[in-house]
Parts: C-alpha cells; sequence; structure tokens
C-alpha cells in the first residue's frame, strides 16, 4: 500500500489535445485538429505522422478524425521526492503504433495509418506533439502539487479531406487545401478526487483559428476526463469532449455548392454553414500496461477506442447523411517509451 501511495505522488498528469484527446486519448495522437481527433498517437490522444504509402497522396492525421488525450494513454513519468528540486521531474516520452480512422471527417470508409507520438517535460514546462499538432503549456508544475494548472499556445495543420478519400462523391467535390490552425489550450487537472488519493480529474478547453485562409474560421472544444492508476503497471482513462464549430469551417468542410453537386450527385447544401453549431461530440477509453512493471518507465503497451458522433446541420451533410455516416468511431494500440 506504502509503495501505491508513493507511485501516486509520481502520477502527476502532463498537459495534452488535442486531443486527443487524442484515448487522449486511446492516446496515439490527438486534436485534422486537437479536437477532432482523440486516439492517441495518429499514433497522443490523444498515438498523428510523415509517412505515406504515396507520393501523390499526404498523409492523414489523427486529429483530422477523432481524438484522445495522451495523458490518458501515456501517464507522466513520475516525481521522485529525493532532492531539493523546485519543479516536477523532467520526462520524456516516444511511441508508435497503428490506428483506423474514417477516411474524412464524416465518412462511413476507413484508413489504417501509421502513428507517433512524443511530448515531455523540461524544468516544469511540459510540451507535446501528435503529428502536425504541437502544443507548449507556458504554467510550470511544481513538485508534488495536486492542483496542476495548464495554458499555453497550439499550433495545428489540418489535413482533414486533403486526400485519402475513398467515397467517390465526396472525391468528386475536390481535395481540400492544408489548413494551418493557431490557439490556445487551457485547463485544470486535481489528483485525488474520486475514487483514491491518486486518480485524476481534468477539464480544458482548446480554441484554434485558421490564419491560412482556408476555412478562415474557429474551433473550439472543451474537454474532461478521468484516469486511475489500477497498479504501478496498469492504467485506465475515459474522456469525453465536444467540437463546436464557426460558420466557415461548415461551409468548407461540410456544404455543398452548385458546382460539387453537378460534379458529385449530391444534393445543394448550405446548413452547415449558416451559423456557430455544436457539430461533434466524442467518448474515449484508453488503457495502459507497463512491460517494465512501471507505467514510468520504460516500454507501456498502449490501446484505446473513442466513438464520436457528428450532430445537427452537421449531421444533416449530405457528405454525411448520404456518402457517409453520423457515427464516427477510432482505434488504435501501440508501443510507448519513457524515460
Amino acid at each position: 500500500m506504502l509503495e501505491l501511495m508513493k507511485f501516486s505522488r509520481l502520477l502527476r498528469p502532463i498537459q495534452r489535445f488535442p486531443i486527443v484527446t487524442a484515448v487522449a486519448a486511446a492516446g496515439l495522437a490527438v486534436p485534422a485538429s486537437a479536437q477532432d481527433a482523440a486516439l492517441p498517437y495518429n499514433l497522443p490522444a490523444q498515438l498523428d505522422t510523415g509517412l505515406t504509402s504515396g507520393d501523390e497522396q499526404p498523409v492523414r492525421y489523427l486529429q483530422d478524425s477523432g481524438e484522445i488525450d495522451e495523458n490518458i494513454l501515456l501517464p507522466a513519468q513520475g516525481q521522485e521526492f529525493d532532492d531539493d528540486r523546485k519543479y516536477a521531474r523532467d520526462y520524456f516520452a516516444l511511441a508508435g503504433g497503428v490506428i483506423t480512422v474514417p477516411s474524412y471527417n464524416g465518412s462511413d470508409e476507413r484508413n489504417v495509418l501509421p502513428a507517433f507520438y512524443f511530448r515531455g517535460r523540461f524544468k516544469g514546462f511540459a510540451f507535446s506533439t501528435r503529428g502536425t499538432n504541437f502544443q507548449v503549456d507556458l504554467i510550470r508544475q511544481k513538485r508534488g502539487q495536486k492542483t496542476d494548472i495548464k495554458f499555453g499556445p497550439i499550433i495545428n495543420l489540418r489535413s482533414d479531406r486533403t486526400g485519402r478519400i475513398k467515397d467517390a462523391q465526396v472525391e468528386a467535390l475536390g481535395d481540400k487545401k492544408l489548413a494551418v490552425e493557431l490557439g490556445i489550450s487551457a485547463g485544470i487537472t486535481h489528483t485525488g478526487v474520486v475514487t483514491s488519493g491518486y486518480d485524476q480529474v481534468g477539464v480544458r478547453i482548446v480554441g484554434l483559428k485558421d490564419v491560412s485562409g482556408r476555412h478562415g474560421s474557429w474551433v473550439v472544444s472543451p474537454t474532461i476526463d478521468y484516469g486511475t492508476p489500477l497498479s504501478k503497471r496498469a492504467y485506465i482513462g475515459v474522456s469525453a469532449s465536444t467540437n463546436i464549430y464557426g460558420k466557415g469551417f461548415g461551409r468548407y468542410y461540410f456544404d455543398v455548392d452548385p458546382i460539387g453537386s453537378a460534379a458529385s450527385g449530391l444534393p445543394v447544401y448550405t446548413g452547415a454553414g449558416r451559423k456557430p453549431t455544436l457539430g461533434k461530440y466524442t467518448i474515449g477509453v484508453a488503457g495502459a500496461y507497463g512491460l517494465s512493471g512501471d507505467l514510468r518507465k520504460g516500454f507501456v503497451l498502449i490501446g484505446g477506442a473513442q466513438y464520436g458522433r457528428l450532430t445537427g446541420r452537421y449531421g444533416d451533410s449530405p457528405i454525411v447523411a448520404i456518402a457517409g455516416s453520423r457515427d464516427q468511431w477510432l482505434f488504435g494500440g501501440g508501443l510507448a517509451y519513457q524515460f
């Protein structure tokens, strides 16, 4: 029991996407954006990479499809109380694996993709990268603190519908261009609130704005997650989030104009870009198992699943209601190494 209590102090969470959450997760990378991706690393969040099977087609990233928080999939490396450090112990984590995701946000066809994830903490500052998403927590985490406030910048490259579209009608609408999004991630995580002195509950919000002139709009994603170590070698977490989209986002990715309708056979649709709205919610679960016997170091098996559903005007879009599906599933698994 004393050993587990000591271990609990070592699991102070490090910030994510998102996303993910990534399960955070299923944790293989996070967030077409932090907010949309929730499996770990396009595999980390949420395990989203630059590998591609064809020279012409850009890689699709986990962020574009859903999101699992990396904090669920990769518990932070421990903090040791064996010196006079002021801030939480430095650590780094690498992960790689595979995920299966919809071929676009709203598709009923699937792609299997490689994924990777890298995150860490240095002198109290946490950072994470999941494929095309990178964020930094500018509020240092002090040693032994139970409540961790997070705030920092995030940059995301949204690649939804830039390639690898399997539905012929949606493909006939034409590829979208890569969008560059900048924003802020903020949240708070508290340790020891529900089942024990070492489980973790966190809430966060990510706001992203397109700065590349593609969809020219914004995405806001609030998330709540809970995770707990079952032992020194096993960890489980759950996460729930919603995505609120601006008008330009819906118009660019989900509306169908007359030219697109003529090319694809899908009906003209203008509902998604009519006003800002809640467009999607996700629920995810993820787990981790330390092969070395300790989640804080060495090799860790990770895996997770996430269910998402497109709602309202987004679910009514022809690329979803006719060519795809409101229901969006993500699955992923892989191997992480923490040091």
